[in-house]
């Protein structure tokens, strides 16, 4: 069952146009690569999907309903959990607080989320500001899911974190597929990772869609005309 369905979809930041046509479909429960070279479009699709930017074109549905007219808040709450490209954690508040600011009841609890990161564990009293990078992002992707999300949007978890750390957010994620059956965007540059993990792939080059297919059918071919340097 699509559970988002991206159509033919325009943005702009103030006069400038960033997204022409871009198209995308997430199932229940399937994990899709959203790809594509440096400002190509992929986090002005995710905050476009989100409601942080307008839909000047194309619609949007999630689960059926359209949410161009809705708020950020109100898509949110409707299953949409963000994990934005920067991290942003509320760094004047604890991991706990974090954790528990915008909480829904549902699957994701304090204790899930101290399973998943066992290292947020012991943190729960700090600061977010006196946290690691690593540890950050781990608190804003468990901080998203506290808002028991029907989709996980993640934007560039991984991008600057040391390799170690990157392979623990790469495992929570597999857990996240494996376990929780939860639908996930993933935006992210690493495509050794996102070919172990991503159902399928969609690519963006200058605000349109040019490529979605499987994963197991992205060619070198396709990598090297769309991704390659």
């Amino acid at each position: 069952m699509t559970l988002l369905s991206v159509r033919h979809i325009g943005a702009f930041y103030g006069a400038s146009q960033a997204l022409f046509d871009v198209s995308l479909e997430i199932a229940e429960g399937e994990v899709l690569a959203l790809m594509g070279r440096n400002g190509m479009g992929k986090t002005t699709t995710v905050k476009t999907i989100c409601r942080l930017l307008p839909v000047s074109a194309g619609t949007v549905l999630f689960d059926g309903q359209d949410l161009a007219r809705l708020p950020a808040y109100k898509a949110a709450r409707m299953g949409l959990g963000l994990v934005p490209e920067g991290r942003r954690c509320f760094t004047n508040l604890t991991v706990a607080e974090n954790l528990i600011a915008a909480a829904r009841p549902g699957h994701w609890d304090m204790d899930r989320i101290a399973a998943l990161f066992p290292q947020l564990a012991d943190r729960h009293d700090q600061s977010a500001a006196s946290l690691s990078g690593g540890e950050q992002q781990m608190l804003a992707i468990g901080r998203a899911l506290m808002t028991n999300p029907r989709l996980l949007i993640l934007d560039e978890a991984t991008e600057g974190l040391a390799p170690v750390v990157r392979q623990e957010i790469w495992a929570a994620i597999a857990t996240l597929k494996r376990d929780a059956g939860l639908a996930i965007l993933l935006v992210d540059k690493s495509l050794r990772e996102l070919s172990a993990i991503a159902d399928r792939a969609v690519i963006v080059q200058r605000g349109k869609t040019v490529w979605s297919d499987a994963m197991a059918n992205l060619t070198e071919d396709i990598t090297n005309r769309y991704l390659g340097v």
